[in-house]
């Protein structure tokens, strides 16, 4: 079995999360015998966060008979390199951690078309991620002015842009959207034209290595408002990097510690004793790994032996999964994406994230 991740890099706490967790499900596999006469193997490789060295990943898994399946990615940006890749050669892709809504239906989401047969994921995705954030900020919170910032990446920009839809939908005003440099780290210039527009927050589309530094930096400015974002922000280390107190993100799924069904799993993640944590997509990726292990026995039966004339019915044997995993309930819809649209609001309180609460969104 293959993963793809950053495991290097900025955002390589979370990239080691999916594949530790992928790792747990593996050795359960084998300790289990849960495929006939095979030792499963997990070949893991660092895509960087960068799409061109995730490509180069993708087509060295693509090489090899052997690989019959693959975790991954994480970023969605990497995900649009790795997808035709793997699909060449029909190898199944199950990311626990890409949320841009057009991997899966296409950029006309009005007429959405299914872009990859092999390609599915076990989390939900931003369609529902981002107006499930203006539902919170702009319902709940009350935020009627609301500065947008994203990094120009594809999830970043993704994200962003299906909450200012339902911001918008809800009556809030967007009084700026500024997109940062890749390479930048100095923000004034972006977060002066914020201050100018006198906001009551600000949404981030982009991950934690920048958003943590900006909340920090709009502080400093005296910029007193909550800085909300996705998942991408959702970690640890956005605190450490400046995220303050009042600060906002959303998340796939429930959390992980409440859910019934991830006791295992919590178990045996603990128990390996890794230096780094799952994070808010490790029990994703267990999941997915899971669901590639348990659609190879059903493909290869009591006595099969595995060749690459399997994989389209290795393909139909994901695509018709049905099972309980970590993250609840798991299930794929005609496009390959996650049934389960449950996602939770955290909050940034006494230098920790903390539940503020776990829901769907309610499309209104």
């Amino acid at each position: 079995m293959g993963l793809i991740a950053p495991l290097s890099g900025g955002v390589s706490s979370i990239g080691l999360g999916i594949r530790n967790s992928a790792q747990v499900a593996v050795d359960q596999a084998n300790e289990q015998c849960r495929v006939k006469g095979y030792r499963l193997v997990l070949q893991a490789e660092d895509d960087q966060a960068n799409p061109q060295v995730g490509a180069q990943a993708a087509s060295k898994l693509a090489s090899s008979p052997g690989v019959v399946g693959v975790v991954g990615t994480f970023n969605s940006s990497v995900a649009q390199s790795v997808q035709p890749v793997l699909a060449t050669k029909k190898i199944v892709q199950i990311s626990p951690g890409n949320t841009n809504p057009a991997l899966t239906k296409g950029e006309d989401l009005a007429n959405p078309k299914r872009q990859f047969a092999s390609y599915f994921r076990t989390c939900t995705t931003d369609a529902f991620q981002g107006p499930h954030a203006a539902d919170y900020l702009v319902g709940k919170a009350g935020k009627k002015k609301i500065a947008v910032i994203t990094d120009g990446k594809t999830y970043g920009v993704g994200i962003a842009r299906e909450f200012i839809k339902q911001a918008r939908k809800l009556g809030a005003r967007i009084v700026t959207q500024e997109t940062l440099g890749e390479k930048e780290t100095d923000f004034a210039g972006a977060l002066g034209k914020v201050k100018t527009a006198t906001p009551d927050a600000i949404y981030y589309g982009g991950e934690f290595p920048a958003a943590g530094p900006l909340s920090k930096q709009a502080a400093e400015m005296a910029l007193n408002v909550p800085l909300m974002g996705g998942d991408g922000i959702f970690d640890p280390k956005y605190i450490e990097l400046g995220g303050k107190q009042g600060d906002l993100a959303t998340s796939i799924g429930a959390p992980t510690e409440t859910q019934p069904t991830a006791k295992d799993f919590l178990a045996a993640y603990n128990q390996k004793k890794y230096t780094d944590a799952y994070g808010g997509f490790g029990a994703f990726s267990y999941d997915a790994a899971n669901v590639i292990i348990t659609s190879l026995a059903n493909t290869l039966g009591a006595n099969g032996a595995w060749d690459e004339s399997q994989r389209d019915a290795m393909r139909d044997h994901v695509q018709n999964y049905k099972g309980n995993g970590a993250t609840g309930e798991v299930a794929f819809d005609e496009f390959g994406d996650s049934t389960n649209k449950v996602l939770t609001v955290y909050g940034v309180d006494n230098g920790k994230w903390t539940v503020v609460e776990t829901g769907s969104f309610a499309g209104s």
